[in-house]
């Protein structure tokens, strides 16, 4: 057992669950600070939009908080329980200890925590704010990265788990620099911060799953994984943006005005740079596992738009002080 996920066994005092008040919003923050920072809000930064009045672009950064408290939730739910629970139940396909699996219950009650926060904290903002949310529906997302899966049957259960050690082991922008943003209501910042707390120790341990899985892997079974990582990264971070496209539409802009700030902001490069930024450690966890030494592994990453992730790059993080200071922003 590595030192490091010993930490889970303080779970009972340490996780946000067990120890943190309920994040409440400050009703004298919701008229004068942001609900979301723009820079990491694509559609936010377009010439059309912030051409805008303010009145018009408050209303789309809060959509834009509703969304992504929303996805979270629904994310939590119905992509990474479905997964952490068969490991706590022992039957995900990676033979792990009984003190692994207890592990992943904790994780569980960590992860529904996380959902429970984020709609109850978006009922709060709706309410004080008096800007409705609207509808969201996670299933195209769901149905967009359970493809992989779905394409590759004799695979469904390993893929699912490899959508979990990816998202579990991400390190993005917005967990660094939303803590930091003074400019931003409290109760979103604290949310982030809050959630990241937890993350160190999932990424730990999912970093770990990775590492057992990898070794129980036979040779056609590891050129079958190889293959199929760099979709399964793409497709579990690329934006989802109807949600987007519902908000512009809501404040007035036209279809074509809509298609124009959409396909401008989310354009194919700089989602692929965002994608390539946020997966760095993830690939530096699969190049200290050998990934990138299973024939045609380096050449199937670098087709999905990775450049040469079997060479140098950013190294896996292999401590929970490395993880805490690399989500924090400190390195």
């Amino acid at each position: 057992m590595p030192a490091d996920l010993t930490i889970l066994d303080t779970w009972f005092d340490r996780a946000g669950v067990r120890k943190d008040a309920r994040l409440v919003v400050d009703e004298g923050e919701i008229a004068t600070k942001k609900f979301f920072p723009d820079h990491v809000v694509p559609h936010l930064c377009h010439p059309l939009v912030t051409a805008r009045s303010d009145t018009v672009r408050r209303y789309l950064a809060a959509q834009h908080l509703y969304q992504w408290l929303r996805f979270t939730e629904r994310f939590e739910v119905e992509v990474v329980l479905r997964t952490v629970q068969v490991i706590a139940d022992g039957v995900s396909g990676v033979d792990l200890n009984k003190r692994m699996r207890r592990y992943a219950m904790k994780i569980c009650v960590d992860e529904q925590y996380h959902a429970l926060y984020s709609v109850d904290v978006a009922d709060q903002v709706e309410n004080l704010s008096g800007i409705a949310a609207l509808p969201f529906d996670f299933g195209p997302h769901l149905r967009h990265i359970d493809g992989v899966a779905e394409a590759n049957q004799g695979y469904t259960k390993l893929v699912k788990l490899l959508q979990v050690i990816v998202f579990e082991t991400l390190i993005t922008s917005l967990l660094q620099d939303v803590p930091r943003d003074e400019d931003l209501i409290g109760v979103v910042r604290d949310t982030v911060r809050d959630h990241a707390a937890d993350e160190v120790y999932h990424h730990a341990y999912f970093a770990q799953v990775f590492k057992e899985l990898w070794t129980q892997l036979d040779p056609p079974d590891k050129r079958a994984v190889a293959r199929l990582l760099p979709e399964v990264i793409v497709r579990s971070l690329r934006p989802a943006t109807r949600s987007a496209e519902l908000a512009l539409g809501a404040v007035g802009f036209t279809p074509a005005q809509v298609d124009a700030v959409v396909a401008e902001s989310y354009a194919a490069d700089s989602v692929m740079d965002g994608i390539r930024f946020a997966a760095r450690r993830t690939i530096g966890l699969f190049r200290k596992c050998g990934v990138f030494e299973v024939p045609g592994a380096r050449e199937a990453f670098i087709a999905a738009g990775f450049a040469d992730p079997g060479g140098g790059g950013v190294a896996a993080l292999d401590g929970i002080d490395d993880i805490r200071a690399a989500i924090q922003g400190l390195r």
